[in-house]
């Protein structure tokens, strides 16, 4: 699958726009590749224009020059006369040493100091080149894309919105796009004891309503009405046994609602017990976390049960009106005479 196609995939199945920042994380390196495969191309076909246009006689004797030319390069004449030169002062020789050893001491300082900063920049710099060649890349891609897509012959194009880009319908179809919406039903919804209803009757069909009812352990004639009326289910005769109930089976609307080819399409038995087992695996650690806080949690409720028993301050609570605080008994004057009205 080409890079282009990826692009274009991408679009189509996003929901949102897709931003370049997106498709250079995720089609980098592809991009890359794609540039220098490009490139590889081009020099090949400029290689086999030039080999085409050129004289052959020239290009023999253009051969024969290079040749000259990087032999006689390296011949160096006055360098039978060094070692004579270097014997005559032999004084010098120290003095130029110690130059060179500190001339060359003072980068090797310097150099230590600098690598991390340096290694870093380019690190740096080196991420921002690729970064550019990637989106340089993308977006060659996406102008064709968008080019393309841009004919007569389409009824879709490819916008740039809010930073990125996404798929939409062409101003000038949107009339037909808008009745088409209308004539649409509107989205299926399905209560639980309809699910199961309908899931016993895709996998047992053709079955009859009082098979159903023993599968599910309730009655199900409400809905096989609502069922029937939807056009999910339909019937499918009779059963030859004594009162002949009708049978049902599922519908084309059933395979198109769940977007299945066929009733082979439907998940096996086998499949359910591992997505259950699957389940259960995942539930039962967790499981001895909350069955051993309970017992925790249960002494400390009869402790605070047994401290205060029922019933002793009940009785008091009821005799006075809500919204009051009782007041203190005068247990520490009992001399005192009680207040009249107090009976």
């Amino acid at each position: 699958m080409s890079l282009k196609a990826k692009l274009e995939a991408v679009i189509y199945a996003a929901e949102e726009p897709v931003t370049m920042a997106q498709l250079a994380m995720l089609f980098g390196n592809e991009a890359l590749e794609w540039k220098a495969e490009q490139e590889a191309a081009q020099a090949a076909e400029a290689q086999e224009n030039a080999e085409a246009a050129a004289d052959p006689v020239n290009a023999a004797f253009d051969y024969v020059d290079t040749n000259n030319v990087s032999a006689e390069e390296p011949v160096i004449e006055p360098a039978a006369e060094q070692p004579a030169a270097d014997a005559a002062q032999p004084d010098e020789e120290p003095a130029q040493e110690s130059e060179s050893g500190t001339a060359e001491a003072e980068p090797a300082e310097t150099a230590e100091t600098e690598p991390a900063a340096s290694s870093e920049e380019e690190l740096r710099k080196a991420a921002r080149q690729r970064d550019r060649e990637v989106r340089a890349v993308l977006r060659q891609l996406l102008d064709e894309i968008v080019a393309s897509y841009a004919t007569d012959a389409r009824g879709i194009e490819i916008r740039e919105i809010a930073g990125g880009f996404r798929m939409a319908t062409k101003p000038e179809f949107h009339d037909s796009v808008r009745a088409f919406i209308k004539s649409q039903k509107p989205p299926l919804k399905l209560s639980l004891p309809a699910l199961e209803t309908l899931a016993v009757i895709a996998y047992r069909q053709p079955v009859t309503a009082p098979e159903v009812n023993e599968i599910r352990g309730v009655d199900s004639s409400g809905v096989f009405g609502s069922l029937l009326a939807r056009k999910l289910i339909a019937t499918a005769g009779r059963k030859q046994v004594i009162g002949r109930p009708i049978l049902y089976k599922t519908t084309k609307e059933f395979l198109m609602r769940f977007g299945l080819k066929d009733l082979a399409e439907l998940p096996s038995m086998e499949e359910f017990e591992k997505m259950a087992a699957s389940e259960l695996d995942e539930i039962e650690p967790a499981a001895p976390s909350s069955e051993g806080a309970a017992p925790a949690a249960s002494p400390e409720l009869d402790e605070n049960a047994s401290e205060e028993p029922a019933g002793e301050v009940h009785p008091v609570e009821a005799s006075e009106p809500a919204g009051e605080s009782p007041e203190p008994e005068p247990e520490s004057n009992p001399s005192e005479p009680a207040p009249p009205g107090a009976e």
